[in-house]
């Protein structure tokens, strides 16, 4: 072979490895481009894509709520029972505490976009009546202020005397009667939206009390006006009062939190100078939520003390009391009267539904001649469970189941909350 051709050959070798190496250094990704690269995989989609995926697909499958049966019917009730605009309206407040299962309407006029004259009326089992005329302006200073003028008229036939005192016995129960007209004039307002509470009131109105009706003996039957203060009297008092509190409630009719703190001073003037007298009283109420609402802790607290002015005297039917449906609710209305009283109550309520609560309670209190005498001896006490039906502002019914050392079971109704 020539020397010629040898160096042809290899001359082609060396440009062939040469074209091998670059091969091999760049990798596959410098290969011929002609020829179809492997596909490469996906990365997995975010956990906030899949949720803003699965918010996407709801969106597409969204219906407005349909109210079912029932809330249809509460929904109802708590707007006729709250007023709701309606002009007739059904009316169940009893002329006084103790006169039983009680039914009555009323009629609302609006005389503004909110102001309103409403006419009520009703009437109990016991026979107890009641009717009344009432102008109400809900909003005055920019919705800080409630004004409500109020005149009217009550009877109650058959109102339970167990005499004076803590040591009072139930089978020494009389009756007495009372008619009472009355006028008066009630101003509340919130200053500080719904915190600081300031309310002032004055009455005009005549207690005439009357020998009692019902299966009981009638109250003259057993004492006498130089034994128990103001029996057989008619009296006519100028009453003022005037409140400073705090409050931090939703609304009083029913609430899931917030507080009361509060005093009131009463003073009843009697222009024969016979029966006037002063009245205190002290009271505080909690409400503490627990899950979300779920459950609550309601506690109340309430000191009442009357004071003789000079040379008069604080008639009986004025006196602080305890017992009935809202304060020991196992005792009769009005079981134990004297010139103070001491209340104390706690409830563990829990929500069923929307418009229903159960209520585990317990109650106890307390009448004495003395302030200084109102210490934890000698309670008198139950406890029991209750139910209320409301809104979210009112309660329009509540039944309580209850026990004491005087009744073994006791029902109660009403148609506010208890406090």
């Amino acid at each position: 072979m020539r020397t010629l051709d040898i160096l042809k050959l290899f001359t082609i070798a060396a440009v062939t490895a040469a074209s091998a190496a670059s091969v091999s250094a760049q990798g596959p990704a410098a290969a011929d481009p002609a020829q179809p690269q492997p596909a490469q995989a996906s990365p997995a989609p975010s956990r906030q894509a899949l949720i803003e995926q699965e918010q996407a697909e709801k969106q597409t499958k969204l219906q407005p709520y349909t109210t079912g049966r029932a809330e249809r019917i509460f929904e109802r009730v708590d707007r006729v029972v709250a007023g709701g605009g309606l002009k007739w309206h059904p009316f169940f407040e009893n002329a006084y505490s103790g006169g039983g299962f009680t039914l009555g309407a009323g009629r609302a006029t609006y005389v503004s976009a909110y102001n309103y004259i409403d006419i009520r009326g009703s009437y109990s089992i016991a026979g107890y009546k009641r009717a009344e005329v009432e102008f109400v302006a809900p909003r005055l200073f920019n919705r800080r202020g409630h004004l409500s003028l109020l005149g009217g008229w009550r009877e109650a036939t058959q109102v339970g005397f167990y005499g004076l005192g803590p040591d009072s016995a139930k089978d020494d129960r009389t009756n007495y009667l009372f008619q009472r007209p009355y006028a008066s004039a009630l101003l509340n307002v919130f200053p500080t939206r719904r915190v600081l509470n300031l309310r002032g009131g004055v009455e005009l109105t005549q207690w005439a009390q009357k020998p009692g009706k019902g299966t009981f003996p009638s109250v003259e039957t057993v004492y006498t006006p130089e034994t128990l203060p103001g029996l057989g009297a008619e009296v006519t008092y100028l009453h003022t009062q005037g409140t400073v509190g705090i409050d931090t409630r939703t609304a009083p009719g029913y609430t899931r939190r917030g507080v009361f703190l509060g005093a009131t001073v009463h003073d009843y003037h009697d222009s024969d100078e016979n029966f006037g007298f002063q009245l205190a009283e002290y009271e505080g109420i909690a409400h503490l939520p627990i899950l979300r609402e779920t459950w609550v802790l309601s506690f109340r607290g309430r000191v009442q003390s009357a004071f003789d002015k000079d040379g008069q005297q604080t008639p009986f039917f004025m006196l602080p009391s305890a017992g009935g449906g809202s304060s020991l609710r196992a005792y009769s209305s009005w079981r134990f009267r004297d010139m103070n009283s001491l209340l104390l109550q706690a409830e563990w309520r829990i929500m069923i539904n929307r418009y229903l609560d159960m209520a585990i309670f317990y109650d106890t209190a307390k009448v004495a001649p003395r302030r200084s005498d109102l210490d934890f001896t000698k309670l008198q006490d139950d406890f029991g469970l209750g139910f209320r039906f409301h809104g979210p502002f009112a309660t329009f019914l509540r039944v309580d189941l209850s026990r004491s050392r005087e009744s073994n079971l006791s029902f109660s109704f009403a148609t506010s909350a208890p406090f």
